[in-house]
Parts: structure tokens; C-alpha cells; sequence
């Protein structure tokens, strides 16, 4: 088993890799931020707000084209609010799909996984009727908040890891 790092707090706890994006794209009123914590986490928090028919908020990690496949597993330890996320992929950054997989945290430090073979191609909060993830490479990690409810968040990320 390999196990590649494609983020690490510790070792690089700078968040310029990282680009928010919300619904005010679209007018809506949701604001999120990616910020670093004191211990160096990365930090994604903000308020979804469901007005003007707004209510998400992202974050997308831009990583160099990263060798993968689809039996590859990417692991992620963080610590959320207890709110709901979802975790997405690209295996091209210019791709309009994600491939996607709900997430519920639970107020404390965990390591979630994701096969990336399980993860299923959305856009726009819709399933797509074509293959779940079966390519070689990822390009960008997001994550994602839209619950259809009014809510502040907070999503703490220390470390994301490939295991091929």
C-alpha cells in the first residue's frame, strides 16, 4: 500500500491552494471563508444562507494532477461542526461534473475515507446518468455545504491523504 500526502497542515498550513466559491456567484447571500486556524489547520467556515435562492458554500483544493484509480481510496482527517458536507473529486479541473460523496461529522477529530470508485458524477446538485469515478487522475478535492437550511458551519481539515 502507498500512501501519498496532499495536504498536510503541519507541514503547510498556507491556504492560497484553496478558493471559496458560494451562491452569490448566482445572488445568493451565503459567505464562506477558508482561513488558518492558530495550530495550523485550514479552515472552512461561513454562514449558508437561503436567501435570493442561494444556500451552498465550497471550498476546492487545487492539487497537481495526481495519478490515481478508481480502487484508490482518498483519507481525510478532520473535525466538523456536526453539520452535513459533501466531499467531491475532479479528474479534470475544467470538467463542469464532480463525482461526490455525502459526509456527516461529528464534533470531534475523525478520518473519513472515500473509495474513489464509490464516488458518484453530480452537477448542480443533480446525479448524472454516466459512471461512477473511473479515471486515472484527480485534479481538485472540494468540499461542500448545502443543506437547504439557513446554518452557520465550521470544518476543520488537518491532513488528506491518497492510498493506492
Amino acid at each position: 500500500m502507498n500512501t501519498q500526502t496532499l495536504f498536510d497542515s503541519y507541514i503547510n498550513s498556507n491556504t492560497k491552494q484553496w478558493y471559496i466559491l458560494d451562491d452569490a456567484v448566482m445572488g445568493g447571500r451565503s459567505k464562506g471563508e477558508i482561513t488558518r486556524t492558530d495550530e495550523g489547520y485550514a479552515r472552512f467556515s461561513g454562514k449558508v444562507s437561503l436567501a435570493n435562492n442561494g444556500g451552498f458554500s465550497l471550498v476546492r483544493f487545487a492539487i497537481q494532477k495526481t495519478s490515481v484509480n478508481p480502487e484508490s481510496t482518498l483519507k481525510i482527517t478532520l473535525k466538523g461542526d456536526g453539520s452535513d458536507f459533501q466531499f467531491r473529486v475532479k479528474n479534470d479541473k475544467n470538467e463542469y461534473y464532480s463525482y461526490t460523496s455525502p459526509f456527516s461529522t461529528k464534533r470531534k477529530w475523525e478520518t473519513v475515507e472515500f473509495q474513489l470508485k464509490d464516488l458518484y458524477p453530480t452537477f448542480r446538485g443533480r446525479r448524472l446518468n454516466i459512471p461512477n469515478f473511473n479515471h486515472n487522475s484527480i485534479e481538485e478535492v472540494t468540499f461542500f455545504i448545502g443543506n437547504k437550511v439557513p446554518q452557520k458551519f465550521e470544518l476543520l481539515i488537518s491532513k488528506i491523504e491518497l492510498v493506492l
